[in-house]
């Protein structure tokens, strides 16, 4: 099989390129990432990408633009479905490049990523699948969590400290917005009870 792998970054592709490659598929990376903030950042994983592509042999192709004012143009006053409107662009424009490039399917790293929402990848890969005539390959690389950190750090990667866009940064770093979505989840698990 000849897959296509959406990359979101160099730890993230440790684990998900040796599966992959264990099960004998034929896999070429394809970086695009127009939700990453900082500019600094964007250049940081890219980088550690390209060292790390040419470390594993791992043929990769990279759109280089800072895509972050499409980005912000669509989660602008959509906070609430940013990652569905992050997953869409991402995962549209890989499936668009597998098919362009006559790969049998496409999938991406962040499904290695246990702070991602599986079901919305799927049901939004499953469509882009649909859209563009190629194959989404699932798997669930959240098994191989901790190996990819331990082989990210054996490797001396980059490791990110937050997923990449402006409103992952926040929640980060701003402990006052960490206490108030703690306690709004409290709530609305009470409700859910209820």
């Amino acid at each position: 099989m000849k897959l296509l792998l959406h990359v979101c970054c160099a730890p993230c592709s440790t684990y998900t390129l040796n599966n992959l490659r264990r099960k004998n598929i034929d896999v070429s990376g394809y970086f695009y990432n127009p939700n990453i903030h900082p500019y600094q950042e964007f250049k940081k994983r890219l980088n550690t990408l390209m060292e790390f592509a040419e470390k594993t042999n791992f043929p990769l192709t990279i759109e280089k633009e800072y895509g972050l004012t499409e980005y912000l143009r669509k989660v602008v006053f959509n906070e609430k479905k940013r990652c569905s409107i992050c997953y869409d662009m991402r995962l549209e424009k890989t499936a668009e490049q597998a098919a362009r490039t006559g790969a049998d399917a496409f999938t991406s790293t962040l499904l290695y990523s246990r702070y991602q929402n599986h079901k919305a990848i799927i049901d939004i890969a499953t469509k882009m699948a649909a859209k563009y005539g190629v194959e989404f390959y699932y798997d669930d690389f959240r098994e191989g969590w901790q190996e990819g950190i331990d082989k990210a750090i054996e490797m001396d990667l980059y490791r990110q400290p937050y997923c990449g866009c402006i409103y992952s940064e926040q929640e980060r770093y701003d402990n006052r917005l960490k206490k108030k979505m703690r306690k709004e989840r409290k709530l609305a698990k009470i409700a859910a009870q209820l």
